[in-house]
C-alpha cells in the first residue's frame, strides 16, 4: 500500500522564487515538481481535459511510480449532475487512459446546493468501469448519510474527506483507497495549515495506511505556496 501526498495543480507562476527556482521555464515545473512529490491532482480537467498528445507529455517526462488524480468534467458533475452522463464520461476516462499506470483516481466534485440523490449516484455508479478508481467529494452535506456512503462501499467508490472554510467532513472511508482535499486553512485556496493541524492528519494516515488503504493526499491552498510547504511538512511527518 503507498502514501501519495502532493498539491492540487503545479502550474503556478506565484511559486516562481517559493517552490520553483528563478529562471525555471513552464514547460519544466512538472518535472521539477515530480522531483520531490509522487502523485499531483489535476484541476484543469474540470474545465477541459487536456490533449491526448499532453497527457503523454506528463506520462512520459515523469517518474514511473508518479501519479496523477484527474478531476472529473464539470458537464458531469455541475451540468448533467451525474443523470444521462455515461457519453461524456467515456469520453474523459478515453482521453485519461494515455496516462496508463500512471492514472490515479477520478474526482467528481459535485455543487453545492445540490441535495442529496441517492438514486442518481446509484444509477451513475453502475455506468462507470470497475477498473477506475473514483473519489466523489460531496459539497453539500445532505450527502453526508449512511446509503450514501453504502452506495459507495458497494461500488469500491472513496468518499473524499476534505477541509474547506473552516469546516471538515466526515472521515468516513469506503474504498481500499483513501481521498483527502485540505482546501485551505483560512478560506478556500488560502492559509497554511498548523503543525498541530498537520499532525493529526499524519496520524490519520498512517492509520489508515496500517489498515491496509492507499491513501492520496492533496493540498488545494496554492496561495502563497501554502500547499507545497504543507506537503513538505506532512510528508516529513510520516517518513
Amino acid at each position: 500500500m503507498s502514501i501519495y501526498i502532493g498539491t492540487s495543480g503545479w502550474h503556478y507562476k506565484h511559486w516562481v522564487g517559493v517552490f520553483y527556482p528563478k529562471g525555471l521555464k513552464p514547460d519544466g515545473m512538472l518535472q521539477y515538481y515530480a522531483g520531490e512529490f509522487g502523485a499531483v491532482e489535476v484541476n484543469n480537467s474540470f474545465y477541459r481535459l487536456p490533449g491526448k498528445e499532453t497527457l503523454a507529455g506528463w506520462r512520459d517526462s515523469t517518474p514511473s511510480r508518479f501519479v496523477f488524480a484527474l478531476k472529473a468534467s464539470r458537464y458531469v458533475t455541475h451540468m448533467k449532475k451525474l443523470k444521462d452522463a455515461g457519453e461524456a464520461l467515456e469520453k474523459t476516462l478515453a482521453g485519461a487512459r494515455v496516462l496508463e499506470g500512471k492514472l490515479g483516481p477520478v474526482l467528481f466534485q459535485l455543487p453545492p446546493r445540490w441535495g442529496v440523490d441517492p438514486g442518481r449516484l446509484q444509477e451513475f455508479l453502475r455506468g462507470v468501469p470497475r477498473d477506475v478508481r473514483m473519489a466523489f467529494e460531496f459539497r453539500d452535506t445532505s450527502w453526508f448519510a449512511q446509503d450514501v456512503y453504502g452506495l459507495l462501499r458497494a461500488h469500491g467508490a472513496a468518499f473524499c474527506i476534505y477541509d474547506l472554510q473552516g469546516k471538515k467532513s466526515p472521515s468516513e472511508v469506503t474504498a481500499d483507497f483513501v481521498y483527502v482535499r485540505l482546501h485551505g486553512a483560512d478560506g478556500i485556496y488560502q492559509g497554511r495549515y498548523t503543525r498541530r493541524v498537520l499532525s493529526g492528519w499524519a496520524e490519520a494516515v498512517a492509520s489508515w495506511h496500517e489498515a491496509g488503504k492507499d491513501v492520496f493526499f492533496f493540498f488545494n491552498n496554492d496561495s502563497r505556496g501554502h500547499a507545497v510547504e504543507n506537503a513538505r511538512e506532512l510528508k516529513s511527518m510520516l517518513t
